[in-house]
């Protein structure tokens, strides 16, 4: 299993996929060529390129930084309680993941919201450091 120190920086993405065609795919392999732990999470909790893939975000052996979604809006909706409790620095909405109202209730549940496609931001630079500059 692929996997980088505790001290690296931490994200979560909910949805990732097993299959390289998929977004979730490639932001998986964007996090770890960034340097970050990645936690997969699918409800198959199949590996996902080469990271040991969680179930749910309860079953992350730590707190991710960043929660990035690539699941139905509605999806996320119901997660709202999970994210809260996790209580990450970021929770990221790429495209198709995102809508107002889902937006509005993590915001509303006192937590950072980036709406923004993991891929373009790996692409330009750290997407941590893009939020934190993004939110400040």
């Amino acid at each position: 299993m692929k996997g980088a120190s505790m001290s690296s920086p931490t994200v979560a993405i909910i949805g990732a996929s097993a299959n390289t065609e998929r977004h979730s795919n490639r932001a998986v392999v964007g996090f770890a060529e960034k340097g970050y732990t990645v936690w997969p999470i699918h409800p198959s909790g199949n590996e996902v390129a080469g990271h040991q893939c969680f179930k749910t975000l309860e079953d992350v052996p730590g707190k991710a930084q960043i929660i990035s979604l690539y699941v139905n809006p509605k999806l996320g909706l119901e997660l709202v309680p999970s994210l809260v409790e996790h209580q990450p620095d970021y929770v990221w909405l790429n495209p198709g993941a995102d809508s107002d109202e889902l937006e509005t209730a993590l915001q509303d549940a006192g937590l950072k919201v980036m709406r923004s496609c993991n891929l373009v931001a790996l692409s330009i630079g750290d997407p941590l450091d893009l939020a934190q500059q993004h939110n400040s």
